[in-house]
């Protein structure tokens, strides 16, 4: 079989993807890696990046609304000092609730050592109306801070209220100003998995005593993101390109199915771009080996996963391709989409250390970006304990990667807490002031990656043209794939389609 081009052919529709309540919409799937493995390895793995697309999901849409919205406010103690981060939090879900479109089943939620109902008063989701809406705006600017922390039990009643809903698209809009100090009463960790593959969740953090690493545990966890503002007059306008790229998804899933050949098993699948995002296969795994890895909410866009794949060389042939694996996409209840189709992941197992010591320019990108995450968290760890050189030298690591992988929104955050004398070299000084709250902004931005490379041989050469092409973002100079509608760092508008 003649699969050397695997990974580097372009992917039909390759800014495309599907959704159930939508026609005339293409998903598109490309899988780029380096196919040469040495016979020696110890325990040989096989790293694919597949880069899947979508478009056509914002052209039109079913009968009825496609999300349904719970915003949770923090309101512990600590909301109230200083007094603008409650009135920034009221301004922000203010500007989200008067995005909501009519018919849209949504509830505000106020959190401290437990959740209770701001709007409307019993346990159930209103339908966006204009009136509906004044009331709730109403309810929202009542809103005085008192109390603890239990972000769990803010997750659980958002649970049960959107488990009531019919819209295919359930999701939470948290905000938090601390940490989970009253986590025994309704732990976390339970929460979460009861809560996975339920809804989608984005959170957000203000003021200066905020966990970074809480944060992504949950948005990790429930397919979103974690972000943060500096500026409490900031939180708004952030509400509202978020709100916008909600209002453009109409794909409550798509699913990655990965099935193993002889001799191979799926190690993991984990989204890398635009956020780390953690996938765990679901339950209905099928007699070939198959597995399903469900990812969640979907507009026009284009996402990245990583795969790893175990092989075995015993009694395989050697000099030739083989096919380790197929990748296949489905987009539950979406007739009449156009899928891309099912595309092989390949090994070609060598004895020349001079083929099996490359690795796939895209592999090798996404892997330096986890890397940084680890020197950022290794850095927050050590300015903790009082360490202050230690963690310049982490910084120092850091600055050095996002400069490698063109990081810019990366590279801005560290240069608020380090000057950086060279970043090729890693060469930097603490700034003399930092705070600990400095390092968790640092943490959630860690966590936004970039495009990466187009698919390519190892030279980073690409050979997909347009499809691979990126552009620059006006708002925050991160890089996004050609054609995208938002931009996927910071949500600002790149352009409008018919």
């Amino acid at each position: 079989m003649d699969t050397g081009a695997s990974g580097k052919r372009e992917a039909a529709g390759m800014h495309a993807a599907g959704g159930g309540a939508v026609g005339n919409a293409t998903v598109g799937l490309e899988i780029s890696q380096w196919k040469y493995l040495s016979t020696e390895a110890r325990e040989p793995q096989m790293h694919a990046i597949l880069t899947v697309g979508a478009d056509g999901t914002a052209n039109g849409g079913g009968a009825g609304p496609v999300l349904a919205q719970v915003l949770a406010v923090d309101c512990s103690s600590s909301m109230a000092y200083p007094q603008e981060k409650l009135r920034a939090a009221h301004q922000a879900a203010v500007a989200a609730l008067r995005m909501l479109p009519d018919g849209t089943p949504f509830a505000v939620v106020r959190g401290t050592q437990s959740a209770a109902m701001v709007y409307p008063q019993t346990e159930t989701m209103a339908r966006a109306d204009a009136r509906r809406r004044a009331e709730a705006e109403q309810a929202v600017h009542r809103l005085i801070a008192g109390g603890g922390t239990c972000i769990g039990s803010w997750l659980d009643l958002s649970r049960r209220l959107l488990t009531e809903q019919d819209a295919p698209i359930g999701h939470v809009l948290l905000l938090t100003d601390g940490k989970n100090q009253h986590d025994e009463l309704m732990p976390l960790s339970d929460v979460l998995e009861a809560c996975a593959g339920r809804f989608v969740c984005d959170a957000w953090g203000i003021g200066d005593g905020w966990d970074g690493r809480e944060l992504l545990r949950i948005t990790s966890r429930l397919h979103g993101e974690a972000s943060s503002v500096r500026e409490e007059a900031a939180l708004a306008g952030e509400y509202e390109q978020l709100m916008h790229r909600l209002l453009a998804k109409s794909v409550p899933e798509l699913v990655i199915s990965v099935t193993p050949m002889a001799g191979a098993g799926v190690r993991y699948l984990k989204q890398v771009f635009p956020a780390e995002v953690e996938l765990a296969p679901d339950d209905a795994g099928r007699d070939d080996g198959t597995q399903r890895f469900v990812t969640r909410a979907w507009g026009d866009e284009t996402r990245r996963y990583q795969l790893c794949l175990s092989a075995d060389p015993t009694g395989r042939p050697r000099g030739e391709d083989l096919q380790l694996a197929v990748v296949a996409l489905e987009v539950p209840g979406g007739e009449g989409v156009r899928l891309s189709p099912p595309q092989p992941c390949v090994v070609h197992w060598t004895d020349d250390p001079a083929l099996s010591r490359h690795t796939d320019v895209q592999v090798v990108h996404f892997e330096q970006h986890q890397r940084l995450g680890e020197a950022v968290a290794a850095a927050t760890d050590a300015h903790r304990r009082g360490e202050r050189d230690l963690a310049e030298h982490h910084l120092g690591r850091a600055v050095h990667l996002a400069h490698a992988i063109d990081a810019a929104q990366s590279l801005d955050r560290l240069e608020q807490l380090v000057e950086i004398v060279d970043a090729a070299a890693g060469r930097v000084r603490l700034r003399p002031g930092v705070a600990a709250v400095d390092f968790e902004h640092l943490i959630t931005a860690s966590s936004h990656s970039t495009y990466g490379p187009g698919s390519g041989s190892a030279d980073g050469v690409d050979l997909l043209g347009p499809a691979a092409a990126t552009v620059r973002c006006p708002a925050c100079d991160g890089k996004a794939p050609a054609g995208a509608r938002f931009c996927p760092l910071c949500g600002h508008r790149l352009q409008d389609r018919p």
